[in-house]
């Protein structure tokens, strides 16, 4: 792909704008071969079951039918997972949740597959599903792994462990259980190699971590697994884990076809993780003049039936637990839970959203019993460059958290309803629900952080390789990452860079696969990070060789095609010095270390940066009915360096939608293990008529650490809009409002005098 003009800091157009906006771009549900078959899965009806057989016979004998396939048919190790391969590709024995795969189909129609896979008959043995998170850790409790049903327990201490304060808020808060929603489903086509492996063209994450886990299942070497990205209609987490991957791969090869599969919207709610639901106790401690003394929490997230993320989301959750306040005291425990339930994994905010729920709600509670602005006490304790984390780390580079809450209250409010306001301005008015008698209005803030990159001394890095020659005549460059793009434009920012340090127009961004090193996945907020540092340290490389080539080793830049030296000015054009050579450099790029944090206290260099966003919510609330309008958001975030100014909003326009539908809308039903919303008819999600008008400032205090001085952008925005919007409900209602999201009948009930 190759895009118009722009280094950094430039407002470039994205190489793929153009085919996505005509709906001519090929999203992986678009993968075609003409020869291929349609695979499908049959999956799991209950929670928690032992399968006591399984017939594939008649499947098998359906014209059309090429394969039926079950756990007894995977060569490799029949277990996958990103932290811990504890989930079957196939079921073997136990299915643990609803939904579980157990068998697949091949056929030469995805209708016969459907109705083959329908006549597979399975016997289960229905046992009783564990639900609930705290109960799963309770002596007693079903076993539903041999090791236990705890995935991960983080502890931290820090200073006194019996701090005393002249006030104490206290709160119980829990967050449901959100969906990525992306609107391309589960997809992909695999085709079978004449080395006796197998091609897989897929959306996906993480391509590298994607074929690690199908060489393992498939018993087959790197070289004979070569994952590409497929086109990806939207990710959020919900594709770093595997989902139909290995399924397409072992039909493939079974029947020496391509095979493809694609989800439909209900069984892509059933085939990837979801945001982990949290139950969370706080306590908060503070003098009488708002600064705080201690916070001590207690924080359960329900992993569902496998492991997942699990792990890291409660590392993010605990030592991130108490929101960007300086707290000299601090007692946090954080449990992650295996369940029944759906398993859950990464989704944009990975383990702070939930966390931001309650710790923004502790602060307000904080600023109601003070008799002190909200603002205020939160810029109280705000903390700042030079500030000690919970783990114990300095924060080494800017944290203007003080100044991005100061911003958002000086920013006007939007003007009140009018008398006889028009009723598309109203909570429920274009169902003539209302005419305003019961409409309260109200205004909350928040403010978040988030850890970009991977922590904990995980070995964070990415490859780059750049390549540049004449084309034509013309100085070209190309750029090869596996860095997935998800729709976040790191085509665009690779681009850039490229743009920035070669001085070269001409840039192609090379499809992604595995036939470069790994990119890292595409979440944490980590690829402009870690894939853009890849570039830039790859493109230095090249302007070394270059000027070596030219006999000016050092001394010097690349910039519109020409060599420029800071003491001897223009040398030579590059079209002139390349002439039949090619430049090709390949590098591994890492950010500074971080550390294992300590298991007793969770102190350690845990992060290696922070970003910092804070949101305010304008919001009409229908007292008598329990409706909500949200008026206005606005949203100050600092970023390092913008490299693409108007992604960079698009990034916080995108985040504060997810944040807002947690907040009112979005929750997947889960009773008993069972889902009960599966579909967008009942999982709502916000449209463009949900989304009120935005204010966004944007800040850019370099990091000096990172390439360009940068900040991760994604996450922080999802992290604190959503807090910011139950709060102004709060301020709307004088309700307490513990649950996200909040419901009509958290507003309206019997109990609130509804």
């Amino acid at each position: 792909m190759t895009g118009s003009t722009g280094g950094i800091g430039v407002n470039a157009l994205r190489p793929d704008a153009t085919l996505k906006v005509t709906g001519e771009f090929a999203y992986s549900s678009d993968l075609w071969h003409d020869e291929m078959l349609w695979g499908v899965t049959l999956r799991s009806p209950h929670p928690y079951a032992r399968i006591r057989s399984v017939d594939i016979g008649e499947a098998l004998a359906t014209p059309g039918v090429y394969a039926v396939l079950t756990a007894a048919d995977v060569p490799g190790r029949n277990a996958v997972g990103l932290e811990h391969a504890d989930q079957p590709v196939l079921a073997e024995g136990v299915v643990r949740y609803q939904g579980e795969p157990v068998a697949l189909v091949a056929a030469d129609h995805p209708e016969i597959a459907k109705r083959a896979a329908k006549k597979i008959k399975v016997d289960y043995e229905v046992w009783e599903p564990v639900t609930d998170a705290e109960a799963a850790l309770r002596p007693g409790a079903t076993k539903i792994h041999e090791g236990g049903n705890l995935v991960r327990h983080l502890k931290l201490r820090k200073g006194s462990p019996a701090p005393r304060a002249d006030v104490v808020v206290t709160g119980e808060y829990t967050v449901g259980m959100q969906d990525q929603a992306f609107l391309g489903p589960e997809s992909g086509l695999a085709i079978p190699a004449e080395d006796g492996g197998v091609e897989l063209y897929v959306a996906t994450q993480w391509l590298h971590v994607d074929q690690k886990q199908i060489c393992q299942a498939l018993d087959l070497p790197p070289e004979r697994v070569r994952l590409t990205l497929a086109g990806v209609g939207g990710a959020f987490g919900g594709r770093e884990d595997l989902s139909m991957h290995v399924h397409a791969c072992l039909l493939a090869q079974r029947t020496g076809k391509p095979i493809k599969m694609v989800y439909d919207r209900e069984e892509s709610f059933f085939g990837h993780v979801h945001r982990h639901p949290a139950t969370m106790r706080y306590e908060f401690g503070a003098r009488r003049d708002g600064k705080l003394v201690y916070a001590k929490a207690e924080i359960w997230f329900d992993g569902g039936a496998y492991a997942s993320s699990t792990g890291a989301v409660v590392g993010n959750g605990g030592t991130m637990g108490i929101g960007p306040y300086v707290v000299p005291n601090v007692h946090v425990d954080c449990y992650g839970v295996y369940t029944n339930n759906p398993p859950c994994g990464a989704m944009r905010g990975f383990g702070s959203v939930q966390t931001a729920f309650a710790y923004e709600a502790q602060m307000d509670k904080l600023a109601e019993v003070l008799g002190m602005d909200p603002v205020e006490v939160r810029c109280i304790n705000a903390m700042e460059q030079g500030s000690e984390a919970p783990t114990g780390q300095l924060v080494d580079s800017a944290a203007p958290v003080e100044e991005l809450l100061r911003r958002l209250e000086a920013m006007p409010l939007p003007p009140p309803l009018p008398d006889r306001p028009d009723l598309r301005q109203l909570p429920g008015g274009v169902g003539n629900t209302t005419h305003g008698e019961g409409v309260r209005r109200g205004v909350g803030y928040a403010v978040a952080y988030k850890n970009v990159g991977f922590s904990e001394g995980f070995d964070d890095y990415s490859t780059a390789r750049v390549r540049l020659e004449l084309v034509g005549g013309e100085p070209s460059v190309t750029v090869h990452t596996a860095a997935a793009e998800v729709g976040q434009g790191l085509v665009t920012v690779e681009q850039q860079i490229c743009r920035t340090e070669l001085g070269v127009e001409k840039v192609t961004v090379h499809p992604k696969d595995t036939t470069v090193g790994s990119g890292g996945s595409t979440s944490a907020s980590r690829q402009t990070y870690m894939t853009g540092g890849a570039v830039k340290a790859a493109c230095e490389k090249v302007r070394e060789r270059v000027f070596a080539l030219a006999g000016s080793p050092g001394d010097g830049r690349l910039e519109g095609g020409k060599l420029v030296s800071e003491s001897r000015g223009v040398l030579a054009s590059l079209a002139e010095l390349l002439g039949d050579e090619v430049i090709d450099e390949t590098v591994e790029w890492r950010h500074r270390p971080t550390e294992e944090i300590d298991p007793e206290t969770g102190q350690g260099f845990a992060h290696v940066q922070y970003a910092f966003s804070a949101h305010r919510a304008v919001v009409d609330v229908d007292v008598e009915l329990g409706l909500v309008k949200v008026i206005e958001m606005a949203c100050t975030q600092d970023v390092g360096k913008a490299i693409n100014p108007e992604a960079v909003i698009g990034q916080i326009q995108g985040g504060t939608a997810q944040g807002l539908g947690l907040a009112v809308m979005e929750e997947i039903q889960v009773k008993d293990g069972y889902i009960r919303n599966p579909s967008f008819t009942d999982y709502l999600i916000p449209t463009i008529l949900d989304m009120p008008p935005m204010r966004i400032e944007v800040l850019e205090y370099p990091d000096p650490h990172a390439p360009y001085g940068l900040r991760g952008v994604g996450e922080p925005p999802t992290i604190s809009s959503g807090p910011a919007v139950v709060a102004a409900i709060r301020a709307a209602t004088g309700l307490d409002l513990t649950h996200a999201p909040v419901r009509p009948e958290h507003i309206v009930s019997v109990e609130n005098g509804g």
